[in-house]
């Protein structure tokens, strides 16, 4: 059992050092996005027209970082602004699936063709089934709200009451940064760091317990992975970035990177608890078409995925954290180091809660009502 659990923790450390610089980017980029883009300040552009405002939605979607839980309140919200079923339906798809953060750490644990392949399938997916919202349930005229043009640093104003020019005196660009910067290192971080270690730990348990054998087997590729890959995905609650050391362990036990995609898909952008949430924002059928083209898009996106690892002679297994390996052992270190500094405080306050025995709801750390990643 000790043997065991020193080479869980080895294959665990592993990991993180060769995703930790690439976190820290994607943190970094994140806490900038918080405090120069917000998405309900976008929401005027997605009550407009029954495709554009699911094209948008689901391109504006990529780079947040925003958890199957946290993209919720900012989906009612945009709603409430007046996006259409379509766009919001878009929007609740490629925001969890997708985001600055976990597209950092599938490169630094995958490789670029999964990299792209993540993003872009996550894109497909949510016009996909945005669209086929919009001409189930076409949407009416709708009355656009304001945009939220409040200050995204402190709150200081609402936008409309002080001129641009006027705000932009109350907080430099340096102030924003730094902000910026902060709110990466607590609340967004604070969001994603017991998943992900999570999600380390279970990467070790997948790398050093499951014979390779046994996975190649049963998970290897094709369609029926998929579907298995879909049913594990689809009830759970996993993040973005949690789900892709898990992804990774798959691969290295030979699962097809298709289905690993498909994992990668289903798992961040669904859970129990979201569905519940979903089908009372947008009604239960529009739950179930949300469900369908989610499925269908990501097991295609997964055999298409098979198919270009295929034609261009790509062994997956190879390719799996080749791009960390361009980033120097002392930098990745400290990288690592500072990662597991920043994750003591979520863990403390995870220890506290788990000992008050409070239930957490949708799974989310924190405030899924905050800007919390994927």
């Amino acid at each position: 059992m000790l043997v065991f659990s020193i080479n869980v923790l080895h294959e665990a450390w592993r990991m993180l050092l060769e995703a930790s610089v690439y976190i820290l980017f994607g943190l970094m980029v994140g806490g900038l996005l918080k405090v120069f883009l917000s998405p309900a300040y976008v929401a005027r552009h997605l009550g407009r027209g029954r495709y554009r405002s699911v094209f948008k939605a689901a391109l504006f979607g990529i780079p947040i970082p925003l958890c199957s839980c946290g993209v919720l309140p900012a989906a009612a919200s945009l709603k409430k602004q007046g996006a259409n079923n379509g766009a919001t339906t878009a929007f609740l798809i490629s925001t969890p699936e997708s985001g600055v953060d976990s597209i950092a750490i599938t490169y630094a644990l995958l490789d670029p063709l999964m990299t792209v392949a993540r993003p872009a399938a996550a894109f497909i997916g949510a016009v996909v089934a945005g669209v086929t919202e919009n001409f189930f349930n076409p949407p009416t005229r709708a009355t656009l709200a304001l945009a939220d043009m409040s200050c995204q640093v402190d709150g200081c104003c609402d936008g409309r009451d002080c001129l641009p020019e006027t705000h932009a005196n109350h907080h430099p660009l340096r102030e924003r940064i730094f902000h910026g910067l902060k709110y990466a290192a607590t609340e967004l971080w604070g969001d994603l760091a017991v998943w992900f270690l999570g999600g380390l730990f279970l990467g070790g348990v997948i790398t050093v317990l499951i014979p390779e054998q046994l996975m190649a087997a049963y998970l290897g590729g094709g369609p029926t992975a998929m579907l298995l890959m879909l049913a594990v995905g689809i009830p759970i609650y996993i993040c973005a970035t949690a789900s892709t050391p898990i992804a990774a362990a798959l691969i290295l036990k030979g699962v097809s990177p298709g289905a690993a995609l498909v994992f990668l898909l289903a798992g961040p952008a669904t859970n129990i608890a979201s569905l519940s949430a979903l089908t009372g924002m947008l009604g239960r059928n529009a739950t179930l078409r949300y469900l369908a083209m989610l499925s269908i898009s990501a097991v295609t996106c997964g055999l298409i995925l098979d198919w270009l690892y295929a034609f261009f002679d790509i062994t997956a297994k190879a390719a799996v954290g080749q791009a960390a390996e361009i980033v120097p052992y002392p930098v990745k270190f400290i990288g690592a180091l500072i990662l597991i500094a920043l994750s003591m405080p979520p863990l403390a306050k995870t220890i506290r809660t788990l000992s008050r025995r409070k239930p957490t709801g949708c799974g989310c750390q924190n405030n899924c009502g905050s800007d919390s990643p994927s």
